[in-house]
């Protein structure tokens, strides 16, 4: 099975195919050298680790004060007479107080908020910060609506600390941020790279540190790989040859090597892998074997033998499938009610531009390569197929009506696939559904294309609202496609939806 691609950590998507590779001892070294590898500098790590704790105790601080702030908001201001006036004091809420303190730091703390690589990386700190405060605050309000406390907790106060403690918690983290960006702490805190070989994959992954300005690494430079040479001209300095690696190792003080040329034999690889566990140096494999999903690789035993195997995409977990099937069928039927006038009004301009049937049906391509019939607004002639047969739509298509290209412009034209939403054959959010006849090929020409249909698909997804639609480049579409697939959930879902109503697509 296909499966996920790999986050290089500065925020670069590295992808591989795979099925699953069964690995030697070479591979436990490999995994003991990522798990166990420090950084080359005492003095570095030390300093992660005090602003770590900095940030823990400033986090605790603010959150424990946003929270007696509310309390002060609710029951010391006129709006204590909103709801059921209550008589209470700080110490009866003390005890709310502090279980809600320690929960929120637990949620941070679970999301990896308290990780010495996202120092540097603010806005991944922002979405960690804000889905964190998501959830506690939907935590602290289910609390207080089932379990009966004794003060009840007063919803309100619920409502304005979850306001008082997410713009606290983003407010002196931007604060600390731009102090670590704008002081010399920032260059202690990156990390510097060294790559083994030079291929494809690693000039994605340093093109993807440059592309960030507040990425956590430093690449020092490259040493060609043990009896082979550059895959491609390296766009970093060559520092030396691979007889002279230990040296480059000890001199540059490099804190993390990365292999990209994986045609090295077992004994080169383990005695790369050692002699970065003897240096205390961090040792990456980029998985060139595997171009698409890899990040979902893990290290398993089969009878015994250590196996790098796919794991499940989160739609496969049966819990996952389930959220996502209750959150289709309930926007389907709230779309459906609320697109049924502009169904009819956009219904009737079509006929009155164009007399015939309104409604297209299309045969696409659903999960697992199963087809169905889409339906949608008609939006172009009715003879557009004739002769020529079906073709993707291209940027001012003869072939539309003129209300054709308002509606594709605002998507209204879609809005009828809230049935196949509603019937199980399409999801809400999704890789788009093709044509059969236009993707026949598709498979053999664009790697990792068969990916996308590990999922439904639908009506809008995070391909359609970067833009990536009708006739632009099918790889960054499969890429963004793959991305989804990797990194699904409930509150991405949400994100894709929001943004269709703001993202225009182009009228092809």
């Amino acid at each position: 099975m296909l499966q996920l691609r790999e986050d290089g950590g500065g925020g670069v998507e590295s992808g591989a195919a795979g099925s699953a590779l069964a690995l030697d001892g070479a591979t436990r070294l490999v995994a003991a050298g990522s798990v166990l590898g420090q950084s080359r500098e005492d003095a570095d790590t030390n300093l992660s680790e005090r602003l770590l704790l900095t940030a823990l105790v400033c986090d605790t601080i603010v959150v424990a004060g946003a929270l007696v702030g509310s309390f002060w908001l609710r029951f010391r201001t006129p709006i204590h007479e909103i709801g059921i006036p209550a008589k209470v004091g700080l110490g009866d809420y003390a005890g709310y107080i502090g279980c809600g303190a320690f929960s929120l730091l637990y949620v941070l703390s679970y999301l990896k908020v308290y990780d010495s690589r996202r120092l540097l990386r603010y806005q991944h700190t922002v979405e960690c910060i804000m889905k964190a405060c998501f959830i506690w605050f939907a935590g602290f309000l289910s609390f207080s609506l089932l379990f009966k406390f004794q003060p009840p907790i007063s919803r309100i106060f619920v409502v304005i600390s979850a306001a008082d403690v997410t713009f606290g918690l983003l407010g002196w983290r931007y604060v600390f941020h731009r102090f670590l960006q704008h002081s010399k702490i920032s260059v202690a805190l990156r990390q510097r790279v060294l790559f083994v070989g030079w291929n494809e994959e690693a000039q994605k992954l340093n093109d993807s540190f440059e592309a960030d300005a507040v990425h956590p690494y430093e690449v020092a430079g490259c040493v060609s790989s043990s009896g082979s040479q550059f895959h491609r001209k390296p766009t970093v300095p060559v520092l030396g040859d691979y007889p002279d690696l230990a040296n480059i190792l000890r001199d540059r003080s490099i804190d993390m090597v990365f292999l990209s040329d994986v045609d090295c034999v077992k004994g080169e690889i383990v005695g790369l892998a050692n002699l970065c566990e003897k240096a205390m140096i961090q040792f990456k494999i980029i998985p060139s074997y595997f171009q698409i999903l890899v990040s979902g690789l893990h290290l398993e035993t089969v009878s015994g033998v250590p196996v790098l195997g796919v794991t499940q995409l989160p739609l496969d977990v049966p819990t996952n499938f389930l959220l996502k099937r209750l959150l289709d069928i309930f926007g389907a039927i709230v779309g459906l009610i609320f697109s049924a006038p502009l169904i009819a009004i956009f219904g009737f301009l079509v006929y009155l531009e164009s007399p015939g049937p309104v409604f297209y049906r299309q045969r696409r391509m659903g999960r697992n390569g199963q087809t169905f019939e889409m339906f949608k607004i008609r939006s172009m002639r009715l003879d557009a197929e004739s002769g020529a047969g079906p073709k993707w739509t291209v940027k001012d298509d003869p072939r539309r009506l003129r209300v054709g290209t308002f509606m594709r412009a605002w998507n209204i034209d879609e809005v009828p696939q809230f049935w196949n939403v509603l019937e199980g054959h399409m999801s809400l959010v999704g890789p788009r559904p093709e044509r059969p006849e236009l993707i026949e090929n598709f498979k053999e020409e664009i790697p990792h294309y068969n990916a996308r249909h590990n999922a439904k698909p639908g009506i809008t997804g995070l391909a359609q609202i970067k833009g990536l639609r009708g006739d632009t480049d099918l790889g960054e579409r499969i890429r963004a496609d793959l991305f989804y697939l990797e990194n699904w959930s409930v509150l991405l879902d949400l994100q894709v939806m929001i943004l269709t109503f703001f993202r225009r697509k182009n009228a092809c």
